[in-house]
């Protein structure tokens, strides 16, 4: 075997080369992360405390908060860091766990947008079994499973891919850690573990797409029978966001996951990386939860308590 340097640690790659965009990026990024704490942190405060909110639709969506504040958190600290300091390094360790927080959060939340995929099955489609189909019991044992799933899935990619050695270049294409990149630089010729987990997860996304396009099949064809326009209106409403948010994620999620490996730097990969890191933990709030009626006034009941004040007008 020909003698290789083994890899110590690792270097992302900048959007930019110059110091100056590179703080302009940083500070952009910062805003963003920012943005997208509060919205979800006040999404789940606001579930938390309002009696009015205590429905399964609220619970899969407080933790799917919880799973966008965790997904955004790995990478974005870090490239902000890096972009306000000049410096793109990352440790064999760091590396290690923003791949084994990025699969777990990201399988998780495809379980979970499942799970709420279900939920509305049942509340369109058997509105008269709802409340004993979807229990407390039902929902923590279909959001727990989610949530182990999810990090039984990022621990076995993980351990996978970094059980093998690294050699040759160091530079990781993208702003965080991901696997394609690293498969580029692997001295391995057994990649086996790593390939049936993917493989694995590939059979799990699936499964989630089949079963919420199952239960959207169902659901349109009962909103389509409803004899008003208003209550078909109603019901879309609460069905569409979810597909949108769904089809964004799933798809840009495939891509940073099963893309073909590349040594080379593209700006379609890393702004598709950022699509995927950034824009589902900004969108939800938005069309989950701030455009939402109850939300609404459970703020406003919120403002109440905390200001003090008698009224509040929410139009």
């Amino acid at each position: 075997m020909a003698n290789v340097t083994l890899v110590t640690g690792f270097l992302l790659v900048e959007f930019s080369d110059i110091q100056e965009l590179q703080i302009l990026y940083g500070v952009l990024f910062l805003l963003i992360y920012l943005a997208v704490l509060m919205s979800n942190l006040l999404i789940i405060t606001l579930i938390t405390l309002d009696q009015h909110l205590q429905t399964p639709m609220y619970f899969f969506l407080k933790n799917l908060s919880f799973l966008d504040v965790f997904l955004v958190s790995v990478p974005i600290p870090k490239l902000i860091v890096n972009s306000l300091t000049y410096s793109n390094s990352i440790s064999i360790l760091g590396c290690a766990f923003q791949l084994l927080f990025m699969t777990s959060f990201s399988a998780s939340e495809i379980f979970v947008l499942t799970a709420m995929s279900y939920d509305r099955y049942v509340a369109i489609c058997c509105p008269l079994q709802y409340e004993v189909i979807m229990n407390a019991g039902a929902c923590t044992l279909m959001a727990g499973v989610s949530w182990a799933i999810g990090g039984l899935f990022g621990t076995v990619y993980t351990a996978g891919t970094f059980f093998m050695p690294f050699c040759g270049s160091n530079v990781i294409p993208q702003f965080f850690c991901d696997v394609s990149s690293l498969l580029s630089i692997s001295c391995s010729e057994t990649l086996l573990v790593v390939y049936t987990s993917i493989g694995i997860g590939m059979c799990l996304g699936i499964s989630c797409f089949i079963c919420i396009v199952i239960s959207y099949a169902y659901i349109f064809s009962t909103v389509l029978k409803i004899p008003t326009t208003k209550g078909q209106s109603k019901a879309f409403s609460t069905c569409f966001p979810h597909l949108v948010v769904f089809t964004l994620f799933i798809i840009t999620a495939c891509f940073v996951y099963l893309k073909a490996t590349s040594n080379t730097p593209l700006v379609i990969d890393r702004l598709l990386s950022v699509v995927y890191t950034v824009i589902p933990p900004i969108l939800n709030p938005v069309i989950y939860s701030l455009r939402n009626k109850d939300m609404k006034w459970a703020l406003t009941r919120l403002l109440q308590k905390t200001l003090g004040l008698t009224s509040f007008n929410t139009n």
